[in-house]
């Protein structure tokens, strides 16, 4: 992998913004270690599994989650105007102090109504980060590295799931041994800023993404960016970066040719841009109903209900979470050899598998004496995320950020986010609800849209491995301005005489004289 990486600076970049995304998920899972805490129980007054009045916490347990994902909705769809207008940098940045605060307000709740309103405060920061990231580190990729760069997502986001699991493992031992202290559950909650702030601190010294740069007509900075980004040891001409610019400028005047003619959020205007939009939409709401979030926000009442008692489910917990890293580690070293639709081929296929072993255990063992038919009931929830973590987690961020053109890629990957947390309102909310009320049958009710999703992605995702941005176009029906791979002999002379050029005058002389068709140019 390392031959695609152009330079330490770009990965650098990737990794350091990804800060944000340990931040996101931090957040999305901390809530699955507070609901195994009981001095939360005691501080907001709600009644404990098991306990009279327990109906009333499932369903806020549900609303807490819910309003999360109601926040980060709204945090997506600022995202489509924000990271256009103001930029993906500054996008991030506004994200992550909005986190903070409400990550703040989240630790320092004295009742439900306080403790709702921070969880969907600090949702508004997690939309805008998690929609955001993936773009941006796509833009600062080459095509070659793209999948590995846009991975760190989802390698930081496993981070994230992981430090939310143990340390809620960790200040566990703190109300067993009697102490009726709430730093157990305000604690960890007020650590999801600390990334975030961390990322902020070194954020000015973050590069503007190129395209963006690009799409203001700020041509200057964006080739100074391309080349500090994307030069490689040994490459004195800069000829990777002249490449890439002259193929997005000439895609730029393409899209505006093709966006004056249609109107305001063109995402929706033509029918390759609606395809695409359906097809992260689609993606985001079967990912979701594979179950993930219900296993890793309720997964201690899931292995509660399988008879397991004390620290042992936040244990089960923070171990299942653990595995999601090396599970995107795999991701990032093979997405860019294996295609992202094989990933998800293979990751639906094992979900499934895993979602059925588990229905069928469940309706077998839960609520029976046979520990050893409880205990093999914990073993598909484990292979349901070594599937999940290696094919999907990454995968769908990275996807989602290839499909779109720049000019609207702000507004896409923010319908696709805005759909995922869509269907996790859903999901989260009903999840608690449902455990209580139906138990193993929700697990049916999660394999059935999985089953789905299998011949969904076989007939209608086309693979964007080993393509730049601007090529994938061409996956979707549009016109390709000048291509990257597999250019003709004709668009070859065009990136040599570019090349030539940027030696005399300048990367921008070289475009400008190529744009109005000067095929050659004296040497001075």
């Amino acid at each position: 992998m390392g031959k695609y990486i152009p330079n330490a600076f770009n990965l650098i970049v990737v990794i350091y913004v990804a800060l944000g995304s340990t931040s996101c998920s931090y957040g999305l899972a901390i809530l699955g270690s507070t609901v195994g805490q009981p001095s939360f129980y005691k501080s907001l007054g709600l009644a404990m599994q098991g306990e009279a009045g327990y109906s009333r916490t499932a369903s806020l347990i549900g609303a807490f989650n819910g309003v999360g994902a109601a926040g980060a909705c709204i945090g997506a769809i600022i995202n489509s105007w924000s990271a256009d207008a103001l930029s993906r940098k500054l996008t991030i940045q506004i994200g992550a102090v909005i986190l903070s605060i409400g990550a703040a307000l989240c630790a320092a709740s004295v009742n439900v109504g306080m403790f709702i309103f921070a969880r969907f405060f600090a949702g508004v920061g997690i939309g805008m980060l998690v929609t955001c990231i993936p773009m941006y580190q796509a833009e600062v990729s080459t095509p070659e590295s793209r999948g590995f760069m846009v991975s760190m997502h989802g390698i930081m986001f496993a981070v994230g799931y992981g430090l939310s699991s143990w340390i809620g493992y960790g200040v566990y031992f703190i109300s067993a041994g009697g102490s009726d202290s709430t730093f157990p559950w305000r604690f960890p909650l007020a650590f999801q800023a600390a990334p975030a702030l961390l990322m902020l601190i070194g954020s000015p010294w973050l590069p503007y993404s190129p395209r963006w740069l690009m799409s203001k007509d700020r041509f200057e900075e964006a080739e100074a960016v391309l080349k500090r980004l994307h030069d490689r040891k040994g490459e004195s001409n800069h000829e990777t970066a002249i490449k890439e610019f002259y193929q997005m400028r000439k895609q730029l005047e393409q899209d505006r040719a093709v966006k004056a003619s249609i109107s305001t959020f063109e995402v929706f205007r033509t029918a390759a841009n609606r395809k695409r939009a359906l097809i992260v939409a689609a993606m985001m709401w079967f990912n979701m109903f594979t179950g993930v979030l219900i296993i890793a926000n309720y997964a201690v009442l899931l292995f509660t209900e399988l008879g397991l008692t004390g620290s042992t489910p936040l244990l089960l917990l923070a171990i299942w979470i653990t595995i999601s890293f090396p599970g995107n580690v795999i991701t990032a070293l093979f997405i860019d050899k294996w295609g992202r639709r094989k990933f998800m081929l293979v990751g639906a296929t094992g979900i499934e598998i895993s979602l059925i072993l588990e229905c069928v255990l469940q309706a077998l063992y839960t609520g029976s004496t046979n520990a050893a038919g409880k205990s093999a009931a914990v073993a598909p929830i484990f292979l349901f995320i070594c599937f999940w973590s290696s094919c999907f987690d990454a995968t769908q961020y990275l996807y989602m950020s290839e499909i779109f053109p720049t000019a609207i890629r702000g507004q896409g990957t923010a319908v696709g986010m805005a759909n995922q947390f869509a269907a996790q309102i859903i999901i989260l909310v009903a999840g608690p609800i449902a455990l209580n009320n139906i138990g193993w049958k929700f697990f049916l009710v999660m394999a059935c849209p999985t089953a789905l999703y299998i011949p969904v992605i076989y007939f209608f995702f086309p693979e964007t491995q080993n393509r730049s941005l601007e090529d994938i176009n061409a996956e979707f029906g549009d016109k390709v301005a000048v291509h990257y791979y597999g250019a003709t002999a004709e668009e070859q002379d065009e990136y040599a005489q570019a090349i030539g050029i940027e030696e005399q005058g300048g990367m921008l002389s070289a475009k400008a004289a190529l744009t109005e068709g000067v095929h050659y140019v004296e040497k001075a």
